[in-house]
């Protein structure tokens, strides 16, 4: 049997829309407050794409960061896996159409739809091509424009999402380092608790979809959280013993930027103190798949990983689906 490659992150980049969305202009918008949003949810604001910009100029921008830091022409990018639930359009793929600003004609190119865990999924499918010796770099971006399909009459939606764009370079690493292991999830039958109603081939557009404001975000809240907890602690249990590390050994965690008590939660059930978890959510909101590579891309920025660091990566979403993944950091190509 082949010997697998190991795989790690080897640059890390992201991008956010220059305007800010604060609590207090939602104030003016919807019946809300300032402090309700922040005591439930941790949330003071969130970015908003201009009209003209759809996922792939986010993503554009993200991906240029994270080949400038690794040295990487896009020529050399192997594949592109973008993670998104607002694409550009049905098809062709938002892939096909980053691929072509980048300039990069070697690459495969596809998307994956699993809202908030698809990035981790992304990582997951990608790192799989450049294990088995098939491939040396997949370019994998997680990007939403959420904002284009929230509905700012809705109080109980449109004060939590933003929108923004996180891209991870992977490639060969050393001995020992990169992905360590992987635990990713699906129950179908929660999907109408978090879904976008209409838009496919279930209700096509149509003006009576449109009146009844069926392309919008929706989403039963209180069972989404209730979910959202329970995965959380279990799946990053999964990638810690599937991996043989223990919680005491996590160096950074990286959730999903949902809400903060749901984050505080897995703070609790796992002993950490807060200088352990990238947390930015105040400043962005939830921005589905880019939450969790913006955030580690922060936290690189920041300085808060050094070679053969614990990194666990978790989150859920619509589907539902969730995931995790545990990796000893190394940024140094093999």
């Amino acid at each position: 049997m082949k010997e697998l490659r190991p795989v790690g992150i080897l640059a890390t980049g992201s991008y956010t829309p220059e305007r800010v969305l604060t609590n207090f202009d939602l104030e003016k918008m919807v019946e809300t407050s300032d402090e309700w949003i922040v005591t439930r949810t941790g949330i003071r604001e969130r970015r908003i794409s201009a009209p003209d910009q759809a996922s792939s100029d986010l993503a554009y921008e993200a991906a240029k960061k994270a080949l400038a830091k690794a040295k990487i022409s896009p020529e050399e990018l192997d594949m592109i896996i973008v993670a998104t639930v607002t694409p550009d359009m049905m098809f062709p793929s938002t892939a096909c159409i980053l691929q072509e600003k980048l300039g990069a004609s070697r690459a495969a190119a596809l998307d994956v739809s699993a809202a908030c865990t698809g990035f981790l999924y992304g990582i997951a499918t990608g790192s799989q091509f450049i294990a088995n010796g098939m491939y040396r770099y997949v370019l994998v971006v997680g990007v939403e424009t959420l904002s284009k399909i929230t509905n700012y009459k809705d109080r109980n939606t449109c004060v939590l999402f933003g929108d923004g764009a996180g891209a991870a370079l992977l490639g060969p690493v050393g001995e020992g380092f990169g992905f360590q292991a992987f635990e990713l999830g699906a129950d179908g039958s929660g999907g109408p608790l978090l879904c976008q109603p209409a838009g496919g081939s279930r209700i096509p557009a149509s003006s009576e979809s449109v009146e009844k404001n069926l392309h919008y975000i929706s989403m039963t809240g209180s069972e989404v959280f209730k979910f959202a907890v329970r995965v959380m602690n279990s799946a990053t249990e999964a990638v810690l013993e599937k991996s043989g590390t223990s919680k005491e050994a996590i160096d950074l965690l990286v959730p999903h930027q949902a809400n903060k008590r749901i984050i505080d939660a897995a703070i609790q059930r796992f002993g950490l103190s807060e200088d352990k978890v990238a947390i930015n959510l105040d400043r962005y909101g939830n921005m589905s798949s880019a939450s969790i590579p913006v955030a580690l891309d922060e936290a690189v920025e920041e300085g808060r990983l050094k070679e053969g660091d614990n990194v666990v990566l978790v989150g859920f979403g619509g589907g539902l689906t969730w995931g995790a993944a545990l990796l000893k950091w190394s940024t140094t190509p093999a």
